[in-house]
């Protein structure tokens, strides 16, 4: 038995399994005398059916089921042993396939094609330069933290006439109507253009505005309308906005009781006290939004640098070949970034490989253990429970035919390439508003 391996451009090629009869056959014959003395037919003692009759009945199951067994095995094992990196799965020539004839062929041909990515190499040194950025929570970030939660605790109202704090309901239509979306805007997410539009309107009227020029992130109409990057760039000409409902929301006073109610009941005495608990907290959650972008912005340079070529022809036809719910519409949308996912992983294999990084199961184990315990407390179930973590981490981890395990295990094995990368590359960390982080990300 052959294998070879056409390449049909830099990232794709032709895979050939070449069998002949002396490769199969003898497996085939031993096949044969094991069914005869296993066989019950009628006329026959067990064990005692001739092997001719076997041949007759069963030699063609036999064979394809045979050469099946053999042809994977090959092409399995060549895959692992190349040195290429092949992606996805191999895709075999469904029409050749069919065209064989297993009654009188006795040499065959596999066909099936491959996709590969190209090498490549990535130096990880000083000369790797990115930057983190830091939220800056001063006076206007507390005053607008402690805004939300008025607003939060506070009671909806219906109202006529649109103010700066209010929210507005409506649908959100291109002129193509490719964009048909109900949305709900916050007024004080507008850019100042884009308020001055909203400004004392009333239900029924229609604000027409360019998509780039709505809200301060550039990002959060894509993300409410669910558009990917490219999607977005193609939006042309002015949207249209009908106000449907106008939503304000009759804030809270900044007293005792919205202290009680932010920080549990005589936690805090005072407004200065408040203000600095208020601080405090903001600054711990942007922690985790600011590791977020950095690890994102990280990745996207490396990408970049790398220069990874993929085998798209052949991995979008193995996509729509693997899921039966994948449309070339919905493929359109989602294999951008699932292209750059796949450059990410292959990166992150090519560090760990190199750089020796190694996960014990202990370390899978902690890290299922602290995801439970933040779940516990985040539910107020915390106290009294660090006892049975083990036993819940490691039924988690067992889960869903080890789908639980892989998924932790990806978690940890990011988690210390990333630290391994912030250790040998140059980071300057920058601070940067609020309203700037959010005009970022």
């Amino acid at each position: 038995m052959e294998i070879t391996l056409d390449k049909t451009d830099k990232t794709e090629g032709l895979i050939k399994v070449n069998l002949k009869e002396a490769d199969y056959q003898p497996a085939v014959n031993q096949k044969v005398k094991e069914y005869s003395k296993k066989a019950n037919i009628k006329g026959f003692r067990p064990g005692k059916v001739p092997e001719s009759m076997i041949r007759s009945m069963y030699g063609k199951s036999l064979m394809v089921e045979e050469i099946n067994h053999m042809v994977g095995h090959k092409l399995s094992d060549y895959l692992k042993e190349s040195d290429l990196q092949f992606l996805g799965e191999p895709l075999p020539n469904r029409e050749k396939a069919d065209a064989i004839d297993w009654e009188t062929q006795k040499d065959f041909v596999f066909e099936y094609s491959i996709g590969f990515a190209n090498d490549f190499e990535l130096k990880i040194d000083k000369k790797v330069k990115t930057e983190r950025y830091k939220i800056k929570i001063d006076e206007d970030v507390t005053n607008e933290t402690i805004e939300n939660l008025q607003r939060q605790f506070g009671e909806p109202e219906v109202v006529e006439i649109v103010e700066e704090k209010d929210f507005v309901y409506g649908p959100i239509v291109s002129a193509d109507e490719l964009i048909n979306k109900e949305l709900k805007i916050d007024m004080k997410e507008l850019e100042k253009g884009a308020w001055k539009k909203f400004r004392k309107s009333k239900v029924a009227d229609k604000i027409s505005i360019e998509a780039k020029k709505l809200y301060k992130s550039p990002n959060l109409l894509k993300h409410q309308l669910g558009l990917t990057d490219e999607e977005y760039k193609k939006i042309k000409g002015r949207l249209s906005i009908t106000i449907q409902g106008i939503e304000r929301i009759k804030e809270v006073p900044v007293d005792q009781a919205l202290f009680d109610k932010t920080f549990g009941e005589g936690t805090v005495d005072s407004l200065d006290t408040f203000k600095e608990k208020v601080k405090e907290a903001v600054s711990k959650n942007y922690i985790s939004e600011e590791s977020q972008f950095f690890n994102f912005k990280l990745r996207e340079r490396l990408i970049d640098k790398a220069k990874i070529v993929l085998p798209d022809n052949f991995l979008r036809k193995w996509l729509m070949e693997i899921n039966e719910e994948m449309t070339e519409e919905l493929l359109e949308k989602e294999y951008a970034s699932y292209a750059k996912e796949l450059k990410w992983s292959l990166i992150r294999n090519n560090l760990v490989k190199t750089q020796n990084i190694e996960i014990d199961n202990e370390e899978v184990l902690q890290e299922a253990k602290t995801l439970i315990r933040n779940q516990f407390a985040a539910s107020g179930m915390g106290e009294g429970m660090e006892d049975q973590l083990d036993n819940f981490a490691n039924n988690y981890l067992q889960g869903e035919n080890g789908d639980n395990y892989m998924k932790v295990f990806s978690q940890v094995q990011n988690r210390r390439v990333m630290d391994f990368l912030e250790s040998e590359i140059t980071i300057k960390e920058k601070e940067v508003s609020l309203d700037a982080f959010r005009k970022m990300t």
